[in-house]
C-alpha cells in the first residue's frame, strides 16, 4: 500500500518526526557495527527490529521524499542520500554558501563509513565530494549532472573527527562546467581532492540554468 501525507496532517510536524526517526536509525546503525553484546541479545534486538520494520512498512510512499520548498520558500531535499535529514543513509551533510560563492561543509564521518581500518571508505569520500562539486556549479549558476569525477586520495580520511569539505566552480563552456573540491582537516591539510565535469541537461536550459 502507498500513502502520502494527508491534508489534515501537520506536514512539518510529521517531517520533524521523520528527521528524529532517521537520527535514531543512524545511531542504531553505528551501534550495530560496534556492538559486542552476547549473541542472545543480538538475536533479541534483531527480532524487535523486524517488528518495527513491519510497523513502518504498513503504509508506504511510492518513492523517497524528493526536492521541495520548505517554509519561506527555502529549498530542501530531505530524502537525499548525502544531505537528507530524513534519510538514515545520509550524514546528513549541511552545505553552506560562502560570501565568495563557494560551498563549505563541516562534517564528521561515522563508524559505518569505515573502509580501511580506522579510515573512511574511498567511495564514501567520493560521494561527498561529488555532491559538493555539484552544489558548487549550481551556486555558480550552472547546475548539471556529473559527467566525470576524478579523485586523488592524499591521506587516510578518519572517522569520528571534525573535517571540512569545500568546493568551487572553476570554469564553464557551453553546457559543460568544471569544479574542484577537497576534504581536509580543520588546519587545511588535504586528505582527498576531486575535480569534476558537470553537464547541464538540455531540458534544464531556460529554467534558470546557464545557456
Amino acid at each position: 500500500m502507498t500513502i502520502d501525507v494527508t491534508p489534515t496532517e501537520d506536514a512539518e510536524a510529521r517531517l520533524a518526526a521523520l528527521v528524529e526517526l532517521s537520527r535514531r536509525a543512524r545511531a542504531l546503525a553505528d551501534a550495530v557495527v560496534l556492538t559486542d553484546v552476547p549473541e542472545s541479545e543480538v538475536t533479541a534486538v534483531a527480532a524487535e527490529l523486524a517488528a518495527l520494520t513491519e510497523r513502518l512498512g504498513a503504509l508506504r510512499r511510492e518513492s523517497p521524499r524528493s526536492f521541495e520548498l520548505g517554509p519561506g520558500g527555502v529549498p530542501r531535499n530531505v530524502g537525499n542520500a548525502v544531505t537528507g535529514s530524513a534519510n538514515p543513509h545520509a550524514l546528513p551533510l549541511v552545505v553552506r554558501v560562502t560570501p565568495e560563492r563557494t560551498v563549505r561543509a563541516e562534517l564528521s564521518f561515522r563508524p559505518v563509513h569505515e573502509g580501511p581500518p580506522a579510515s573512511v571508505h574511498g567511495g564514501v569520500s567520493a560521494m561527498i565530494l561529488d555532491h559538493l562539486l555539484g552544489e558548487a556549479v549550481a551556486v555558480a549558476g550552472f547546475p548539471g549532472v556529473t559527467g566525470t569525477l576524478t579523485l586523488r586520495y592524499r591521506r587516510p580520511v578518519p572517522y569520528g573527527e571534525p573535517l571540512v569539505a569545500t568546493a568551487e566552480h572553476t570554469r564553464s563552456e557551453g553546457r559543460k562546467t568544471w569544479a574542484e573540491g577537497r576534504i581536509a582537516l580543520p588546519d587545511g591539510t588535504a586528505l582527498a581532492e576531486a575535480s569534476g565535469l558537470f553537464v547541464t541537461p538540455a531540458g534544464w536550459l531556460g529554467r534558470g540554468a546557464a545557456q
